[in-house]
């Protein structure tokens, strides 16, 4: 992998004259000609999108034919942050948007599903729309109607987006968790909702093991305050049997029928999203029906510049938010791949890599992780050699900032002839703060631009724009996929403290970073507690959680820390052990029950016994601190030693944490 200096540009933007090979190029030429106004470059767009936010969304409804039952009375009442009023008196379904572009698609493919459990199996829009209607009906049988919740206990195949798609049809709100997380993680995040029902899978296959889910899924049955009905969906065992009181998916499915749409206001629930649990339980992030549908129409057809000649592989699980985001390729016409199971099996570049599930579905584009191309760079891999990648015109990663070696692998290794999408977005708004399109170029370890209708800028902590230094990231427009709230929140106390504490009106994010002199954009790390494992945010509540229930552990900090190739990084774990203990033993507990109760990604790299971890008088944990100190600040300068309830001892933990990382 050669070395290439960030900023160095790897494709040119199009000619001004060649904007109309792009669906993003013809929208913003109806703009001019409806308006009279002339855009010269994409930053000429963006500055009319966001100087004029309400003549912006209502374009993007005209052009992409929303379907309103009732009209809307204004593009946007209140601009305030938080309570933004988008499309009142509007009522509309996401879900009627997907069956319209893939009943255009009749007999022609839809799905495509990549199993390890269970094979390949292919869908088409007849398909796919005959089990929207069969879910849906059984939705109906057992009483769920609009505002009601139904969660997922599934992993990414067809019938997990069949269910969102038919759950949502009826005004009813979908969640899922991923079956690799524990009792623990799935209890979290679902008990706050009181599901009406759960759709779950008796296990899966990852990569050669099997993996029940039948004791997991009784435990979360048992502790869940309310017996709620189970759906159970044979998949590693198609023979498995039905436990007592659960509901069998063929039962469930038995009945077909045409599917109904309710109609619901704009900002109605559509979805629940939860964020890693950084300070507690996971926020329960609660998304409309009308936010989520022009952000993905927004994002997949003029960002992505998606239609029916795509298909899109999205490598995710169904607790990330690009599963939410993936499944809006169907908007588009386009057609989606579905992927479950180890991408590293039998190898990084072997039979299940995202690399051979590119080709062998002949996909057009990638959306995957920073991490994970980072992790084929630096192992030499040669995809573009290895595979036919022909047909792939765009990656989209994220997760983590993708450095400027790797971004020129990209170019080396897989392709010259594809746009490199860098982007940088949440789970909080289920979309992205910075990215690409079809009009900028490519910049070694940088994002291209902003996408239209976002009003993001780096600020200091006065609240004054920054260019060339690092500051907090912010919003300082609404957008229509904000969370409306989060779950159980009554006050809004917590969505107003999450986003809004640090600039009254503005969105803070949580990010640092930097605009660069080309207008590009960096993501240089993240300003709270939150852990990025390989992409994946993880919240330190989580680990402590179990953690604190074990016998022999007093006490417990996670430290991450990051890699600035874009890898994995380095998850470090102190602990304060009971006296006496056998340290070994120990050991071997706390990641056993890491793997279990939360998942694979929550296991350390390193676990070190320390003699206390480092705690204010009133208890707070000293992460940031403490990471500051291990990767060589001044110990004075960042952790002071009057502020710790034992300050003889941090020392030592500095010491035994600096062994570590030299063994």
């Amino acid at each position: 992998m050669r070395s290439i200096e960030t900023g160095t540009l790897l494709k040119a933007a199009p000619a001004r004259e060649d904007w109309s090979q792009s669906q993003m190029g013809a929208f913003l030429a109806d703009i001019e000609r409806k308006t009279g106004r002339q855009f010269a470059s994409y930053d000429d767009a963006w500055q009319w999108s966001v100087d004029n936010l309400e003549e912006f969304w209502a374009a993007v409804w005209e052009h992409f034919e929303i379907i309103s039952h009732t009209p809307y009375e204004t593009v946007l009442r209140e601009q305030t942050m938080p309570g933004a009023d988008w499309f009142p008196g509007a009522t509309l379904n996401y879900a009627e948007h997907i069956v319209r572009a893939v009943r255009g698609r009749g007999d022609g493919v839809v799905i495509k599903s990549r199993s390890q459990t269970n094979g390949s199996s292919e869908w088409t829009g007849n398909r796919l729309l005959e089990e929207i209607g069969r879910i849906q009906h059984g939705l109906i049988r057992q009483g769920v109607t609009a505002g009601d919740r139904v969660a997922g206990y599934l992993p990414n195949i067809p019938q997990t987006l069949a269910a969102y798609l038919a759950t949502a049809s009826l005004g009813a709100i979908w969640c899922s968790v991923p079956p690799e997380m524990g009792p623990k993680s799935v209890l979290d995040r679902i008990s706050q909702l009181e599901p009406s029902l759960i759709i779950a899978i008796d296990g899966y296959r990852w990569g050669k093991k099997d993996l029940s889910r039948a004791d997991d899924l009784a435990r979360i049955r048992e502790q869940l305050p309310n017996e709620v009905p189970v759906v159970l969906l044979p998949y590693l065992d198609q023979d498995c049997k039905i436990p007592a009181g659960a509901i069998s998916y063929q039962d469930f499915t038995r009945e077909p029928g045409a599917i109904h749409f309710e109609p619901v206001p704009f900002a109605h629930p559509l979805t629940v999203l939860f964020s890693s649990g950084t300070t507690g339980k996971p926020k329960a992030i609660v998304h409309s029906h009308g936010g989520l549908l022009l952000e993905h129409f927004k994002a997949m057809g003029l960002h992505f510049d998606m239609g029916p000649d795509d298909t899109a592989f999205w490598f995710t699980t169904t607790g990330w938010m690009v599963w939410t985001l993936g499944v809006s390729t169907l908007l588009t016409g386009a057609a989606v791949v579905l992927m479950d199971g180890d991408p590293n099996w039998p190898s990084l570049d072997g039979e299940w890599s995202q690399w051979a599930v590119l080709a062998e579905t002949e996909a057009t584009y990638l959306g995957t992780g920073s991490a994970y191309l980072a992790a084929c760079a630096h192992a030499g891999l040669t995809p573009g050699t290895k595979w036919d990648l022909s047909r792939l015109r765009e990656i989209q990663c994220s997760g983590s900032p993708l450095s400027a070696d790797v971004a020129g692998w990209v170019y080396d290794e897989v392709s010259s002839d594809l746009a490199l999408a860098p982007t940088s977005g949440g789970t909080d708004i289920c979309a992205a703060f910075l990215g690409a399109s079809p009009l900028t170029g490519v910049y070694a370890g940088e994002m291209a631009c902003r996408p239209l209708g976002v009003a993001v800028e780096s600020w200091d902590p006065e609240g004054r724009p920054l260019h060339g230094a690092a500051g907090e990231l912010v919003a300082t427009k609404p957008m229509p996929s904000m969370p409306v709230f989060f779950w159980g929140d009554t006050d809004h106390e917590r969505y107003t403290n999450s986003y809004f504490g640090a600039y009254e009106g503005v969105w803070r994010h949580g990010d640092w970073l930097i605009e660069t002199e080309r207008g590009t954009w960096v993501i240089s790390g993240r300003s709270d507690a939150t852990l990025n494992r390989g992409g994946v945010r993880l919240g330190t509540a989580e680990f402590y959680a179990v953690l604190d229930g074990l016998a022999e552990v007093n006490d417990s900090m996670v430290l991450h820390f990051e890699d600035p190739t874009g890898g994995m990084g380095r998850l470090v774990l102190l602990i304060e052990a009971r006296d006496g203990a056998d340290t070994d033993q120990l050991e071997a507990v706390v990641r056993r029950a890491l793997r279990t109760e939360l998942s694979p990604r929550h296991v350390p790299d390193d676990v070190v016994f320390v003699p206390s971890i480092p705690r204010n008088p009133s208890g707070k944990r000293l992460e940031i601190p403490l990471k500051r100190v291990i990767q060589g600040a001044v110990m004075g300068d960042v952790l002071d030693r009057g502020v710790l309830v034992k300050p003889g001892d941090v020392e030592d933990t500095v010491r035994l944490i600096k062994a570590a990382f030299a063994a």
